[in-house]
Protein backbone atom coordinates (compact mmCIF):
# COMPACT_ATOMS: atom_id res chain seq x y z
CA UNK A 1 0.00 0.00 0.00
CA UNK A 2 2.83 2.26 0.67
CA UNK A 3 4.47 1.76 -2.47
CA UNK A 4 1.47 2.01 -4.45
CA UNK A 5 1.08 5.75 -2.24
CA UNK A 6 4.62 6.58 -2.91
CA UNK A 7 3.88 5.17 -7.08
CA UNK A 8 1.22 7.58 -7.36
CA UNK A 9 2.72 10.74 -5.51
CA UNK A 10 5.82 10.65 -7.87
CA UNK A 11 3.52 10.57 -10.81
CA UNK A 12 1.95 13.44 -9.51
CA UNK A 13 5.26 15.15 -9.09
CA UNK A 14 6.27 14.55 -12.32
CA UNK A 15 3.51 15.65 -14.32
CA UNK A 16 3.20 18.45 -12.29
CA UNK A 17 7.50 19.30 -12.96
CA UNK A 18 6.20 18.96 -17.11
CA UNK A 19 3.61 21.17 -16.79
CA UNK A 20 5.67 23.77 -15.36
CA UNK A 21 8.44 23.21 -17.90
CA UNK A 22 5.93 23.17 -20.37
CA UNK A 23 4.48 27.17 -18.84
CA UNK A 24 8.21 28.47 -18.37
CA UNK A 25 9.11 27.32 -22.35
CA UNK A 26 5.69 28.60 -23.27
CA UNK A 27 6.32 32.22 -21.71
CA UNK A 28 9.91 31.71 -22.92
CA UNK A 29 8.50 31.51 -26.42
CA UNK A 30 6.36 34.07 -26.74
CA UNK A 31 8.29 36.39 -24.99
CA UNK A 32 10.97 35.52 -27.68
CA UNK A 33 9.10 34.32 -31.17
CA UNK A 34 5.87 36.49 -30.99
CA UNK A 35 4.74 40.24 -32.05
CA UNK A 36 2.40 42.09 -30.08
CA UNK A 37 1.61 45.15 -32.75
CA UNK A 38 2.15 48.74 -30.95
CA UNK A 39 -1.53 49.24 -32.00
CA UNK A 40 -3.18 46.65 -30.21
CA UNK A 41 -5.44 48.33 -27.71
CA UNK A 42 -4.91 45.70 -25.18
CA UNK A 43 -2.31 43.27 -25.15
CA UNK A 44 -2.02 41.36 -22.41
CA UNK A 45 -5.61 39.58 -23.02
CA UNK A 46 -3.90 38.55 -25.84
CA UNK A 47 -0.80 37.60 -24.43
CA UNK A 48 -3.08 34.88 -22.39
CA UNK A 49 -4.56 34.23 -25.14
CA UNK A 50 -1.61 32.85 -27.08
CA UNK A 51 0.40 31.22 -23.99
CA UNK A 52 -3.21 29.41 -23.40
CA UNK A 53 -3.55 28.43 -27.20
CA UNK A 54 0.36 27.52 -27.64
CA UNK A 55 0.14 25.46 -24.23
CA UNK A 56 -2.37 23.30 -26.04
CA UNK A 57 -0.26 23.28 -28.93
CA UNK A 58 2.80 21.89 -27.39
CA UNK A 59 0.86 19.08 -24.75
CA UNK A 60 -1.12 17.96 -27.83
CA UNK A 61 2.29 17.44 -29.95
CA UNK A 62 3.80 15.25 -26.76
CA UNK A 63 0.74 13.22 -26.59
CA UNK A 64 0.75 12.38 -30.13
CA UNK A 65 4.32 11.59 -30.53
CA UNK A 66 3.88 9.47 -27.03
CA UNK A 67 1.13 7.39 -29.01
CA UNK A 68 -1.68 8.67 -26.65
CA UNK A 69 -3.72 11.01 -28.85
CA UNK A 70 -3.56 13.39 -32.26
CA UNK A 71 -2.47 17.02 -31.22
CA UNK A 72 -5.75 18.76 -31.51
CA UNK A 73 -7.49 16.79 -28.78
CA UNK A 74 -5.81 19.08 -26.36
CA UNK A 75 -7.51 22.25 -27.90
CA UNK A 76 -10.97 20.31 -27.83
CA UNK A 77 -10.74 19.24 -24.30
CA UNK A 78 -9.81 22.97 -23.70
CA UNK A 79 -12.71 24.57 -25.28
CA UNK A 80 -15.35 22.20 -22.80
CA UNK A 81 -13.64 24.25 -20.34
CA UNK A 82 -15.64 27.28 -21.62
CA UNK A 83 -18.64 27.46 -19.40
CA UNK A 84 -22.25 26.97 -21.00
CA UNK A 85 -24.68 29.75 -21.45
CA UNK A 86 -27.91 29.83 -19.35
CA UNK A 87 -30.02 32.02 -21.28
CA UNK A 88 -33.74 32.39 -20.37
CA UNK A 89 -34.65 34.15 -23.12
CA UNK A 90 -33.44 31.94 -25.72
CA UNK A 91 -35.18 28.57 -26.96
CA UNK A 92 -32.45 26.16 -28.04
CA UNK A 93 -33.29 22.74 -30.10
CA UNK A 94 -30.80 19.87 -30.68
CA UNK A 95 -31.82 18.04 -33.53
CA UNK A 96 -30.14 15.85 -36.64
CA UNK A 97 -29.98 17.22 -40.19
CA UNK A 98 -29.71 14.95 -42.57
CA UNK A 99 -27.23 12.74 -40.33
CA UNK A 100 -25.45 16.28 -39.17
CA UNK A 101 -26.08 17.29 -35.53
CA UNK A 102 -27.45 21.07 -35.08
CA UNK A 103 -28.30 23.20 -32.61
CA UNK A 104 -31.30 25.84 -33.38
CA UNK A 105 -31.73 29.24 -31.43
CA UNK A 106 -34.19 31.91 -31.35
CA UNK A 107 -35.66 34.28 -29.04
CA UNK A 108 -39.02 33.96 -26.77
CA UNK A 109 -40.65 36.53 -28.06
CA UNK A 110 -43.71 36.27 -30.48
CA UNK A 111 -42.75 37.20 -33.63
CA UNK A 112 -45.27 38.93 -36.08
CA UNK A 113 -44.38 36.26 -38.93
CA UNK A 114 -41.59 33.72 -40.17
CA UNK A 115 -38.57 34.67 -38.99
CA UNK A 116 -35.28 35.34 -40.83
CA UNK A 117 -32.93 32.84 -40.74
CA UNK A 118 -28.76 32.65 -39.81
CA UNK A 119 -26.33 30.03 -40.70
CA UNK A 120 -23.42 29.85 -38.07
CA UNK A 121 -20.66 27.83 -39.20
CA UNK A 122 -17.68 28.28 -36.52
CA UNK A 123 -14.02 28.18 -37.05
CA UNK A 124 -11.01 25.96 -35.56
CA UNK A 125 -9.42 25.21 -38.95
CA UNK A 126 -11.52 22.15 -39.34
CA UNK A 127 -9.85 20.40 -36.80
CA UNK A 128 -11.39 21.85 -33.29
CA UNK A 129 -14.23 24.50 -32.39
CA UNK A 130 -17.53 23.13 -31.63
CA UNK A 131 -20.84 24.51 -31.56
CA UNK A 132 -20.53 24.99 -27.48
CA UNK A 133 -17.71 27.19 -28.84
CA UNK A 134 -19.94 29.50 -30.73
CA UNK A 135 -22.82 29.37 -28.46
CA UNK A 136 -22.65 33.28 -26.95
CA UNK A 137 -22.10 34.43 -30.53
CA UNK A 138 -25.29 32.33 -31.52
CA UNK A 139 -27.48 33.76 -28.78
CA UNK A 140 -26.52 37.61 -29.81
CA UNK A 141 -27.10 36.96 -33.50
CA UNK A 142 -30.41 35.13 -32.70
CA UNK A 143 -31.47 38.31 -29.92
CA UNK A 144 -29.96 40.97 -32.13
CA UNK A 145 -31.17 40.39 -35.36
CA UNK A 146 -34.35 38.23 -33.56
CA UNK A 147 -33.86 35.44 -36.34
CA UNK A 148 -33.27 31.21 -35.88
CA UNK A 149 -30.00 30.57 -35.76
CA UNK A 150 -28.63 27.22 -36.83
CA UNK A 151 -25.16 26.30 -35.77
CA UNK A 152 -23.73 22.85 -37.14
CA UNK A 153 -21.48 19.99 -35.12
CA UNK A 154 -19.68 19.11 -38.23
CA UNK A 155 -16.69 16.26 -38.17
CA UNK A 156 -13.51 17.12 -37.90
CA UNK A 157 -9.89 16.13 -38.96
CA UNK A 158 -7.80 15.26 -38.81
CA UNK A 159 -9.83 12.04 -38.40
CA UNK A 160 -12.30 13.48 -40.92
CA UNK A 161 -9.68 15.85 -43.48
CA UNK A 162 -11.36 18.37 -46.10
CA UNK A 163 -13.79 17.97 -47.71
CA UNK A 164 -15.74 16.19 -44.87
CA UNK A 165 -16.06 18.70 -42.61
CA UNK A 166 -17.39 21.77 -45.99
CA UNK A 167 -19.60 19.03 -46.96
CA UNK A 168 -21.07 17.94 -43.44
CA UNK A 169 -22.15 22.42 -43.61
CA UNK A 170 -23.45 21.91 -47.01
CA UNK A 171 -25.98 19.26 -46.13
CA UNK A 172 -26.95 20.87 -42.47
CA UNK A 173 -27.35 24.06 -45.16
CA UNK A 174 -29.61 22.37 -47.38
CA UNK A 175 -31.70 20.54 -45.17
CA UNK A 176 -32.06 23.63 -43.00
CA UNK A 177 -33.55 26.17 -46.47
CA UNK A 178 -35.46 22.96 -47.27
CA UNK A 179 -37.11 22.79 -44.27
CA UNK A 180 -37.17 26.50 -43.40
CA UNK A 181 -40.92 26.82 -42.87
CA UNK A 182 -40.81 24.05 -40.41
CA UNK A 183 -38.84 26.12 -37.82
CA UNK A 184 -40.13 29.14 -38.77
CA UNK A 185 -38.06 30.55 -40.66
CA UNK A 186 -38.87 32.49 -44.53
CA UNK A 187 -36.44 31.14 -46.68
CA UNK A 188 -35.99 34.29 -48.65
CA UNK A 189 -34.20 35.56 -45.82
CA UNK A 190 -31.17 33.36 -45.33
CA UNK A 191 -27.99 34.43 -44.54
CA UNK A 192 -25.03 31.88 -44.19
CA UNK A 193 -22.41 33.52 -41.52
CA UNK A 194 -18.79 31.79 -41.12
CA UNK A 195 -16.28 32.79 -38.49
CA UNK A 196 -12.29 31.83 -39.87
CA UNK A 197 -12.35 28.42 -41.03
CA UNK A 198 -15.86 28.83 -40.89
CA UNK A 199 -16.30 31.86 -43.79
CA UNK A 200 -13.98 29.65 -45.66
CA UNK A 201 -17.30 27.25 -45.66
CA UNK A 202 -19.80 29.74 -46.14
CA UNK A 203 -17.65 31.58 -49.12
CA UNK A 204 -17.81 27.83 -50.41
CA UNK A 205 -21.03 26.64 -49.95
CA UNK A 206 -22.90 30.17 -51.03
CA UNK A 207 -20.41 29.11 -54.61
CA UNK A 208 -22.10 26.01 -54.32
CA UNK A 209 -25.64 26.96 -54.16
CA UNK A 210 -25.56 29.45 -57.23
CA UNK A 211 -26.37 26.80 -59.75
CA UNK A 212 -29.26 24.87 -57.44
CA UNK A 213 -32.71 25.84 -59.02
CA UNK A 214 -34.28 23.70 -56.67
CA UNK A 215 -33.48 25.84 -53.41
CA UNK A 216 -34.15 29.68 -52.32
CA UNK A 217 -31.45 31.92 -53.02
CA UNK A 218 -29.17 32.67 -50.24
CA UNK A 219 -29.96 36.08 -49.10
CA UNK A 220 -26.38 37.16 -48.31
CA UNK A 221 -22.74 35.76 -46.94
CA UNK A 222 -21.09 36.78 -44.26
CA UNK A 223 -17.58 36.08 -43.89
CA UNK A 224 -15.38 37.10 -40.94
CA UNK A 225 -11.62 37.04 -41.49
CA UNK A 226 -12.05 34.01 -43.93
CA UNK A 227 -8.89 31.72 -45.03
CA UNK A 228 -9.52 32.10 -49.00
CA UNK A 229 -6.55 30.64 -50.53
CA UNK A 230 -3.25 27.79 -50.56
CA UNK A 231 -1.63 29.51 -53.10
CA UNK A 232 0.50 32.36 -52.26
CA UNK A 233 1.72 32.31 -48.42
CA UNK A 234 3.81 35.55 -49.14
CA UNK A 235 1.56 38.00 -49.73
CA UNK A 236 2.14 41.59 -47.50
CA UNK A 237 -0.09 40.40 -45.01
CA UNK A 238 1.60 37.25 -44.28
CA UNK A 239 4.66 38.77 -44.54
CA UNK A 240 4.00 41.53 -42.05
CA UNK A 241 2.37 39.50 -39.32
CA UNK A 242 4.26 36.34 -39.12
CA UNK A 243 4.20 36.18 -35.63
CA UNK A 244 1.24 37.96 -34.72
CA UNK A 245 -0.32 35.29 -32.26
CA UNK A 246 -2.72 33.48 -32.43
CA UNK A 247 -2.47 32.29 -36.17
CA UNK A 248 1.30 32.47 -37.14
CA UNK A 249 2.35 32.32 -40.56
CA UNK A 250 3.90 29.08 -40.24
CA UNK A 251 0.67 27.51 -37.86
CA UNK A 252 -1.69 28.87 -40.15
CA UNK A 253 -0.28 26.63 -43.11
CA UNK A 254 0.20 23.43 -40.71
CA UNK A 255 -3.50 23.75 -39.79
CA UNK A 256 -4.54 24.10 -43.45
CA UNK A 257 -2.47 21.04 -44.65
CA UNK A 258 -3.53 18.75 -41.78
CA UNK A 259 -6.61 19.79 -42.68
CA UNK A 260 -6.29 18.96 -46.72
CA UNK A 261 -4.56 15.82 -46.24
CA UNK A 262 -5.44 14.30 -42.56
CA UNK A 263 -1.23 14.56 -41.45
CA UNK A 264 1.39 16.46 -40.37
CA UNK A 265 3.47 17.70 -43.05
CA UNK A 266 6.55 19.86 -43.42
CA UNK A 267 5.64 22.84 -44.06
CA UNK A 268 8.51 24.72 -45.23
CA UNK A 269 8.17 24.13 -49.36
CA UNK A 270 4.44 25.10 -49.23
CA UNK A 271 5.36 28.32 -47.50
CA UNK A 272 8.00 28.87 -50.14
CA UNK A 273 5.31 28.79 -53.39
CA UNK A 274 6.96 25.20 -54.47
CA UNK A 275 4.04 23.14 -54.61
CA UNK A 276 2.38 25.54 -57.13
CA UNK A 277 2.78 24.62 -60.95
CA UNK A 278 3.64 27.22 -63.36
CA UNK A 279 0.35 27.03 -65.37
CA UNK A 280 -1.69 27.19 -61.86
CA UNK A 281 0.48 30.20 -61.54
CA UNK A 282 0.34 31.69 -64.53
CA UNK A 283 -3.79 31.21 -64.49
CA UNK A 284 -4.32 32.63 -60.89
CA UNK A 285 -2.11 35.51 -60.80
CA UNK A 286 -4.61 38.44 -62.13
CA UNK A 287 -6.71 36.92 -58.76
CA UNK A 288 -3.70 36.38 -56.42
CA UNK A 289 -1.53 38.94 -56.31
CA UNK A 290 -0.14 41.10 -54.33
CA UNK A 291 -0.82 44.55 -57.12
CA UNK A 292 -4.60 43.71 -55.92
CA UNK A 293 -3.85 45.01 -52.41
CA UNK A 294 -4.42 48.51 -51.64
CA UNK A 295 -1.49 50.22 -51.85
CA UNK A 296 -2.11 51.33 -47.53
CA UNK A 297 -1.99 47.59 -46.85
CA UNK A 298 1.82 47.65 -47.93
CA UNK A 299 3.27 50.58 -45.87
CA UNK A 300 4.11 48.05 -42.79
CA UNK A 301 6.88 46.50 -45.01
CA UNK A 302 6.35 44.24 -48.29
CA UNK A 303 8.83 42.49 -50.55
CA UNK A 304 8.04 40.55 -53.59
CA UNK A 305 9.06 36.91 -53.12
CA UNK A 306 10.02 34.51 -55.59
CA UNK A 307 8.79 31.36 -55.38
CA UNK A 308 10.68 28.01 -55.15
CA UNK A 309 11.62 25.75 -58.31
CA UNK A 310 8.27 23.63 -58.16
CA UNK A 311 7.88 20.33 -56.76
CA UNK A 312 5.43 18.18 -58.25
CA UNK A 313 6.11 15.43 -55.36
CA UNK A 314 4.76 17.96 -53.41
CA UNK A 315 2.15 19.22 -55.44
CA UNK A 316 0.67 15.18 -55.70
CA UNK A 317 0.09 15.69 -51.89
CA UNK A 318 -1.83 18.96 -52.07
CA UNK A 319 -3.36 18.89 -55.37
CA UNK A 320 -7.12 19.25 -53.98
CA UNK A 321 -5.97 22.64 -52.50
CA UNK A 322 -6.99 23.89 -55.49
CA UNK A 323 -10.52 23.00 -55.24
CA UNK A 324 -12.66 25.84 -54.27
CA UNK A 325 -14.59 24.34 -52.01
CA UNK A 326 -11.36 24.55 -49.80
CA UNK A 327 -9.82 27.58 -51.74
CA UNK A 328 -13.16 29.67 -53.05
CA UNK A 329 -10.88 32.81 -53.96
CA UNK A 330 -10.09 30.30 -56.94
CA UNK A 331 -13.51 30.13 -58.39
CA UNK A 332 -14.52 31.30 -61.90
CA UNK A 333 -16.05 34.47 -62.96
CA UNK A 334 -19.49 33.24 -63.67
CA UNK A 335 -19.56 31.57 -60.41
CA UNK A 336 -18.14 34.95 -58.46
CA UNK A 337 -20.56 37.26 -60.33
CA UNK A 338 -23.43 35.07 -58.93
CA UNK A 339 -23.21 35.49 -55.35
CA UNK A 340 -25.02 36.98 -52.87
CA UNK A 341 -24.86 40.56 -50.96
CA UNK A 342 -21.91 40.37 -48.94
CA UNK A 343 -20.22 41.74 -45.57
CA UNK A 344 -16.67 40.75 -45.31
CA UNK A 345 -14.90 41.25 -42.06
CA UNK A 346 -10.46 41.92 -42.04
CA UNK A 347 -8.18 42.31 -39.07
CA UNK A 348 -5.29 44.65 -39.84
CA UNK A 349 -2.98 42.12 -37.49
CA UNK A 350 -3.61 38.74 -39.48
CA UNK A 351 -2.30 37.24 -41.56
CA UNK A 352 -5.14 36.50 -43.57
CA UNK A 353 -6.16 39.94 -44.01
CA UNK A 354 -5.05 39.80 -47.94
CA UNK A 355 -7.75 37.04 -48.68
CA UNK A 356 -10.64 38.83 -47.94
CA UNK A 357 -9.11 42.13 -49.47
CA UNK A 358 -8.57 40.35 -52.83
CA UNK A 359 -12.06 38.30 -52.21
CA UNK A 360 -13.38 41.52 -51.87
CA UNK A 361 -11.96 43.01 -55.01
CA UNK A 362 -13.14 40.28 -56.89
CA UNK A 363 -16.85 40.79 -55.13
CA UNK A 364 -17.07 44.27 -56.50
CA UNK A 365 -15.13 43.83 -59.84
CA UNK A 366 -17.99 41.94 -60.61
CA UNK A 367 -21.33 44.03 -59.44
CA UNK A 368 -21.94 41.85 -55.80
CA UNK A 369 -23.09 44.09 -53.39
CA UNK A 370 -20.31 43.99 -50.52
CA UNK A 371 -19.93 45.34 -46.96
CA UNK A 372 -16.64 45.80 -45.60
CA UNK A 373 -15.86 46.25 -42.07
CA UNK A 374 -11.98 46.40 -40.99
CA UNK A 375 -10.54 46.46 -37.69
CA UNK A 376 -7.66 48.44 -37.44
CA UNK A 377 -6.91 46.81 -34.06
CA UNK A 378 -7.60 43.13 -34.83
CA UNK A 379 -6.14 40.10 -34.86
CA UNK A 380 -7.16 37.10 -35.78
CA UNK A 381 -9.94 34.92 -34.17
CA UNK A 382 -11.20 38.25 -32.07
CA UNK A 383 -15.03 37.88 -32.22
CA UNK A 384 -14.68 33.74 -31.43
CA UNK A 385 -13.98 34.74 -27.26
CA UNK A 386 -17.13 37.17 -26.85
CA UNK A 387 -18.71 37.18 -24.28
CA UNK A 388 -15.51 35.79 -22.59
CA UNK A 389 -14.65 38.44 -20.29
CA UNK A 390 -11.18 37.73 -19.42
CA UNK A 391 -10.01 37.54 -23.14
CA UNK A 392 -12.31 39.72 -24.36
CA UNK A 393 -10.88 42.75 -26.39
CA UNK A 394 -12.47 46.36 -26.76
CA UNK A 395 -13.26 45.77 -30.55
CA UNK A 396 -14.60 41.96 -30.32
CA UNK A 397 -18.27 43.53 -29.27
CA UNK A 398 -18.13 46.12 -32.21
CA UNK A 399 -17.18 43.35 -34.81
CA UNK A 400 -20.19 41.64 -33.50
CA UNK A 401 -22.35 44.24 -33.48
CA UNK A 402 -21.09 45.29 -36.82
CA UNK A 403 -21.95 41.51 -38.32
CA UNK A 404 -25.73 41.97 -36.36
CA UNK A 405 -26.37 45.56 -37.92
CA UNK A 406 -25.87 44.14 -41.51
CA UNK A 407 -27.74 41.53 -40.29
CA UNK A 408 -30.70 43.36 -39.27
CA UNK A 409 -30.70 45.53 -42.44
CA UNK A 410 -31.00 43.02 -44.93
Amino acid sequence: MAFGGTLWMLILYTTIFIHFLLLVWGVSYALARTHIPRGMSRPAPLVLLNLLVGYGFVLGGILEKLGICHRYSILRILNLLIPEVKDPKMITRDLVFDGVPVRLYWPKTSPAGNRKGTIFLHGGAGMFGSIRTSERICHSLAHGTDSVVMCAEFRLGPKHPYPVPVQDCLTAVIYFMKNAKEYGVDASHIAIVGESSGGTYAAAICQELVTREDLPRVRAQVLIYPFLQGMDFNLPSYQQYHSVPPLFRKRAVSLGLTYLTGKTMNVDGVLKGAHVPPDLREKYQKWINADNIPEEFKARGYVPVEPAPFSEELYEQVKRGYETMFAPLLAEDDIIRQLPETFILTCEYDVLRDDGLLYKKRLEDHGVPVTWYHVQDGFHAIMAVAGLKAIEFPSTQKCLQNVIQFLKGL
